[in-house]
């Protein structure tokens, strides 16, 4: 059997600090939907690995992300929790939805980044406001998911990097969903113990007792034979991820008869995992906080044109996803503690976790470049 990452890859502050560096502030994260900001001068403040980002819909309709910096001084031009802890409201941040404006001196800048205005100085001889643009953050879309990137310049090519879901999800209407509900879990557990729990199916028959009702292949050598690529079959009768298999919903447009049926997953490194049922999608947006503490963020995503009839109600894909997920956070849970064990070193991948082997690969690929 192989062997796993070495134990203090899950544990230790210096390994987390090692990921933070390598992958969350150089490679395309999983940050937003674009249904989040849908009107020009709608923007959000985010935080990405402790950096803070300012992500805005310009007047043109397009996304911009930048450092929440301002070029002069450094100050923070959006932080309501700042205001707030001192009683204040600076006239500051995403002003009339037109400009972003910082509250130290009103240095003032375009959606886009450009700078405005530098108060005092415009006539200053040699002063070029091109020089001082806020510093930029990568943004791409796909499928409605915006992706951001810490380090534009020397960023992987995005379309590359998403070559392989997009061919597998091609006829999901992913951009067409919206979000009806998300659910947000705090886990004690490293972000890459709860991808690697995702990427197999070991583990289903003993934790999943609910799913494996809906999908009895995978209570059979773990899944190993079933092919992934052409979609995983329900039980006879079954079709989508419900307590019961079935549901009063419409399946997406286009989908073809075999995706009608059948369940896809992706695991889109380093932090969006994504199942797509012939109805719904749920969506796992990880943000690491700690080397054993990861935020969740489960959306649950839905058809526009089913949300606006009047007997929509996602519950029946809600409750299920709930339960299912609940039942992998408690043993994510249970690893970590486990791990942390003193004769622990690192655990094996048994044959038929072979695509758990994906996050070693994905962590040395990442680390060494």
């Amino acid at each position: 059997m192989e062997q796993s990452l070495d134990s203090t890859a899950y544990l230790t502050a210096e390994a987390f600090a090692a990921d933070r560096a390598a992958i969350f502030h150089r490679q395309w994260f999983c940050a937003a939907r674009e249904e989040d900001l849908p009107e020009p001068g709608d923007h959000s403040v985010i935080d990405v690995a402790g950096e803070s980002v300012l992500l805005v819909r310009g007047k043109q309709g397009a996304l911009h992300a930048h450092y929440n910096v301002c070029r002069h001084r450094g100050s923070r031009m959006c932080d309501a929790a700042n205001d707030a802890r001192w009683g204040v409201t600076l006239d500051a941040g995403v002003v009339g939805r037109t400009m972003i404006r910082c509250p130290y001196h009103g240095w003032s800048y375009a959606l886009d980044g450009r700078l405005l205005a530098a108060p005092q100085l415009q006539d200053t001889p040699g002063f070029e406001k091109a020089a001082f643009s806020l510093h930029p953050v990568g943004v791409a879309i796909w499928g409605g998911f915006v992706f951001l990137n810490l380090s534009p310049e020397t960023a992987p090519d995005f379309e590359a990097e998403l070559t392989d879901p997009a061919r597998r999800l091609a006829n999901y209407p992913l951009a067409d969903l919206r979000t009806a509900k998300t659910i947000r879990y705090e886990l004690n557990a490293n972000w890459k113990l709860i991808l690697e729990n995702y990427n197999e199916c070991y583990h289903c028959p003993g934790v999943h007792p609910e799913l494996t009702a809906i999908v009895p292949a995978f209570k059979e050598r773990g899944g190993i034979d079933l092919d992934w690529e052409a979609g995983i079959p329900h039980r006879e009768g079954a079709y989508t991820y419900t307590m019961d298999g079935t549901t009063t919903r419409a399946p997406f447009p286009g989908l073809s008869e075999e995706e009608k049926v059948r369940h896809k997953g992706e695991l889109i490194y380093p932090n969006l995992m994504l199942s797509v049922s012939c109805d719904h999608a749920a969506a796992f947006v990880l943000w690491p906080l700690a080397a054993d503490r990861t935020l969740i963020e489960c959306r649950f995503l839905f058809h526009r044109e089913e949300m606006v009839r009047a007997d929509f109600d996602p519950s029946d894909a809600v409750d299920f996803w709930d339960l299912v997920n609940r039942q992998d956070w408690a043993v994510c849970e249970r690893v970590q503690s486990g791990i942390a064990a003193r004769v622990h070193t690192h655990g094996y991948y048994a044959p038929i976790e072979d695509l758990s082997l994906d996050i070693r690969r994905y962590v040395s690929r990442t680390h060494e470049a």
